[in-house]
């Protein structure tokens, strides 16, 4: 059976309030982006499921896709106050491709166990065929889990 969904954790010396806080600032996802396409934001803080702002990207850093300098708008899908943020995304790509991303946030002695996941399981299969998937690897989560680390404690 083939992994369509990668989870990695790393021990947080923040709190879970202060990782949740940056996690929903459009700013914080280029803030921590480990892949260098994410180039800026913008747009008001996710406060709820159904919250979206725009990220302004560049798929030049992976080189992987010829899609160059585009917008996508990250549509949270799933919300609980300092304790879990999921998004997925839409843009030039229609329909959605329908990947998610988030963060689970737990506090443990000396801070928070955060986990980061990317989960492509619920892609079509026309996007499954053209062979991008996973687009961000498995080492990527856990640079920006510490890159998230940095700029939090």
């Amino acid at each position: 059976m083939t992994t369509e969904r990668f989870e990695v954790q790393r021990q947080i010396a923040a709190s879970p309030e202060k990782i949740f806080a940056l996690l929903c600032d459009p700013a914080g996802h280029v803030a921590i982006d480990s892949s260098g396409m994410l180039q800026s934001a913008e747009g008001e803080s996710a406060r709820a499921a159904g919250d979206e702002f725009v990220v302004h990207m560049d798929r030049e850093s992976l080189n992987d896709y010829p899609l160059g300098k585009y917008d996508v708008t990250v549509i949270i899908t799933k919300f609980e106050q300092d304790a879990l943020i999921e998004w997925t995304i839409s843009g030039q790509v229609q329909p959605p491709i329908r990947h998610l991303y988030g963060y689970r946030l737990e506090a443990s002695e000396g801070g928070t166990l955060a986990t980061s996941y990317y989960d492509w399981s619920e892609i079509e299969e026309r996007y499954r065929d053209a062979g991008i998937f996973p687009v961000i690897p498995e080492a990527g989560l856990r640079a920006t889990l510490g890159i998230l680390a940095r700029n939090v404690e």
